[in-house]
């Protein structure tokens, strides 16, 4: 059995998952994105990829040349895309009818201004491609809104010239992420922080949370619906209950072994291995 370990940087997870592999009695390939050539006319030599990358765009499309080589791959390269992108994540998420933010979506200053006007202050400006809580903009009034909107504008990129607009939720300090495998919820961790953004990349503090129904019913759910496999769901609690926020898929998860006592890395190795033996 070769299972192929797309990566960048070896991080802490990427550490834990060869050390489940190998207590599996797997010995990853392991596959360094800064220094992949891949060839079209050629099949790589392994039965599976699993996707570690810290690049998005080398993420998207090494998935997308390794599956038209005919490698399976965890994450797809369409859950990659959809998760990628949080436009396509929204639409996904509309069209499964599960529960989110009030969003809008504009593409010029003037629209963005009336979108926001719309939904009504405070709302959170985010770029359309992004991760670990970067570039984020709380507008609490209409002076906020005009000078954010117009750096974007000029000093953006191409990416920050689609404006994604979320109603701000009120979520007493604190979020939820949920680990999702395959058709499991496996675990859950709160994050709280005294800031509004409460990712642990910006100093959250991760602590158990209970895998409830209905925690496990949204957050299946949320990954059915941009494709199944392993992503991690954050959600807001809300007076309209558990709202999905976004959907992660390469996620990370080395603060939340210990947190929640599932062994995160084994139960994703587990998966991959279950899913090259039936192929």
């Amino acid at each position: 059995m070769r299972i192929g370990l797309l990566h960048s940087l070896i991080r802490k997870e990427e550490k834990l998952l060869i050390e489940a592999f190998k207590n599996a009695g797997v010995d990853p390939v392991m596959i360094d994105d800064r220094k992949l050539i891949l060839d079209f006319h050629a099949a790589p030599d392994i039965d599976i990829l699993v996707e570690r990358s810290i690049n998005h765009s080398r993420a998207l499309h090494a998935l997308r040349l390794f599956e038209s080589a005919g490698v399976r791959c965890v994450n797809s390269h369409h859950v990659s895309q959809v998760c990628g992108d949080k436009l396509l994540t929204t639409a996904a998420l509309k069209e499964n009818d599960i529960a989110q933010p009030e969003c809008r979506v504009a593409f010029t200053e003037e629209s963005a201004l009336d979108a926001i006007e719309e939904l009504g202050y405070p709302v959170v400006l985010k770029p359309a491609v992004g991760s670990w809580g970067r570039l984020l903009s709380k507008i609490n009034d209409r002076d906020a809104a005009e000078t954010v909107l117009e750096h974007k504008t000029v000093l953006g990129s191409y990416h920050h010239s689609i404006f994604y607009i979320q109603q701000y939720v009120e979520k007493q300090n604190r979020d939820i992420r949920s680990f999702v495998v395959g058709d499991d919820c496996i675990a859950a961790i709160y994050r709280s922080s005294d800031h509004w953004i409460t990712n642990t990349a910006r100093g959250a503090i991760a602590s158990k949370c209970e895998v409830t129904n209905e925690v496990a019913e949204i957050s299946i759910a949320a990954a059915k619906a941009v494709g199944g496999g392993i992503v991690a769901v954050d959600l807001f609690e809300s007076e309209r209950g558990l709202l999905v926020n976004e959907v992660n898929y390469t996620m990370e998860f080395r603060n939340s072994i210990d947190t929640t006592g599932i062994d995160i890395p084994a139960v994703v190795a587990n998966y991959v291995i279950e899913q090259v033996r039936q192929q």
